[in-house]
């Protein structure tokens, strides 16, 4: 395939493939539905606060780097792209005994540190590190790193037996932690690793652990100035590439003929004709609005196979701590979570009743100590709770277009985070409230679902919607295809799309 490339949407995905292969000579048009580039990796500015409303932290930074050098620049322009700044702890826990516990980066202090909280479970914390350890060195090549197309794909790429029983695929990562601990606490910890992935613990596979040895092999990092950076240094990119970079061009339909793709149609009308297509948009609005039928009738009942992902609940609030007692505030790290008593309750709720809110949600804080992100004085939170998805029905979610409804939860948030310590009312100078409305608009991801497809069942985070489609260069990028979300694993999705366009696969 050598003719012309259009990428649908300029999320990180999209920006990130289309920069790979400009850098090898392909002609690249990227078009973005709304008028600035980033997706899900999103920014909210007002009055001198700027809060990231994605992803708040970057994980495997050597992703990072070699998305970069694959675009042209050296090792230490890669490097130097931006200003990278650990985080240790890695997240600070509040366990709903009152109980205060800080994730440190360094294995050996996160060993001690549970045996503070917990006698004795420092041992099974190191077990649980060596099979995280071994889970993700089992799984990086074979599955994050390599095109899954379906069980057969997956299967002939364990190419030995020992790696399939190390990754566990019929074992749950809440039957993994039971067997490493028995304080709750704990448990609470191994379990919240599942949500990285919009999933529910007690179904979504144990594999999910290699998650913990991700975060210590490299480090979990913030970018100064906040992650929004990285979508403009790729979109920087791009645009020095010879990328076309459209923005406010909404596609409307990624056209086909004999079998294979032809181009794309814009609202404005316009069309561009394309050997390839990559939608770096959410997989079911991919092949329902863009492809439609009937060639997209095969990814569309793949996607509907498989169990949503959770939405999330978002507040973004103006903290000023200048004010009159605002230095009774609990010491927040960058990373808070303040967790509920009962968090199987939470889970209930969004996967077997999701037509009504979370009573005691788990809710987590991300508070960037950046003077870059808010005056002097101030903080700018961002306050996260898992949340139904959108359903205008009220049948597979929550209706939260209903006048005072978003605002009535945002009280309740805030009421929960009250009771729990960290009674932050006093001092927001203003708030704004995120539904998975709001979401699923501005991003077209089907019900604000944050990953697309969640990982619950024994094989579903290995089989995401396949980079390939059936329909001839037509590929899938992004947090709703292979391999998944966040952003480690969207950079390697378009490592993946480019190696296969670059081939003609």
């Amino acid at each position: 395939m050598s003719g012309d490339v259009v990428v649908v949407g300029a999320g990180v995905g999209g920006l990130a493939v289309a920069a790979r292969l400009a850098a090898r000579g392909r002609r690249v048009t990227v078009c973005e539905q709304a008028d600035t580039v980033g997706g899900k990796l999103g920014v909210f500015r007002r009055d001198g606060f700027t809060f990231d409303t994605g992803p708040s932290l970057l994980t495997l930074p050597s992703v990072w780097f070699e998305t970069l050098r694959a675009t042209g620049l050296s090792d230490v322009e890669a490097r130097c792209a931006v200003a990278l700044r650990r985080l240790d702890p890695i997240a600070r826990y509040r366990f709903a005994d009152g109980t205060w516990w800080d994730h440190p980066t360094d294995e050996t202090d996160l060993i001690a540190a549970c045996d503070v909280l917990a006698a004795g479970s420092g041992d099974s914390m190191q077990r649980l590190l060596r099979r995280a350890e071994a889970m993700w060195n089992a799984s990086r090549g074979p599955f994050l790193e390599s095109p899954l197309d379906g069980a057969r794909t997956l299967l002939r790429q364990t190419a030995r037996l020992a790696d399939l029983r190390t990754i566990a695929p019929g074992r749950t990562l809440r039957s993994l932690g039971r067997s490493h601990f028995k304080d709750p606490r704990l448990l609470q910890f191994v379990d919240r690793y599942a949500t990285y992935s919009g999933s529910d613990p007690r179904r979504a596979p144990a594999v999910l652990a290699s998650i913990l040895w991700a975060e210590r092999s490299e480090g979990a990092w913030y970018v100064d100035g906040g992650l929004r950076r990285l979508a403009e240094v790729l979109a920087a990119r791009c645009v020095s590439l010879g990328v076309d970079l459209r923005l406010a061009a909404d596609v409307v339909s990624i056209r086909s003929a004999g079998g294979a793709v032809s181009g794309i149609e814009l609202l404005s009308g316009d069309h561009l004709r394309a050997d390839v297509v990559i939608a770096n948009a959410d997989a079911a609005h991919t092949y329902r609005d863009l492809v439609g039928h009937p060639a997209g009738m095969k990814g569309l009942r793949a996607v509907e196979r498989s169990e949503p992902s959770l939405s999330g609940f978002v507040l973004c609030l103006a903290v000023d701590r200048s004010l009159p007692g605002a230095e009774k505030l609990p010491k927040l790290a960058h990373h808070t979570v303040l967790f509920p008593a009962l968090y199987d309750a939470e889970f209930d709720a969004l996967f077997d009743h999701p037509q009504r809110v979370v009573e005691d949600p788990a809710v987590y804080l991300s508070i960037p100590s950046d003077q870059a992100v808010a005056p002097p004085g101030c903080e700018a939170w961002f306050v996260l709770v898992n949340a139904p998805r959108h359903d205008p029905v009220g049948v597979l979610g929550i209706d939260w277009t209903k006048p005072g409804f978003a605002e009535a939860e945002a009280d309740r948030v805030l009421a929960v985070m009250a009771r729990r310590g960290v009674d932050v009312r006093p001092f927001v100078r203003f708030r704004e409230v995120r539904s998975p409305a709001d979401l699923a608009a501005r991003t077209r991801a089907e019900g604000g679902s944050i990953y697309g497809t969640s990982s619950n069942g024994s094989l579903a985070a290995f089989l995401r919607p396949a980079n390939r489609s059936s329909v001839r260069g037509l590929f899938l990028v992004g947090g709703s295809s292979h391999p998944g979300g966040g952003l480690p694993l969207v950079q390697l999705s378009a490592r993946i799309v480019a190696d296969m366009v670059g081939s003609g696969r």
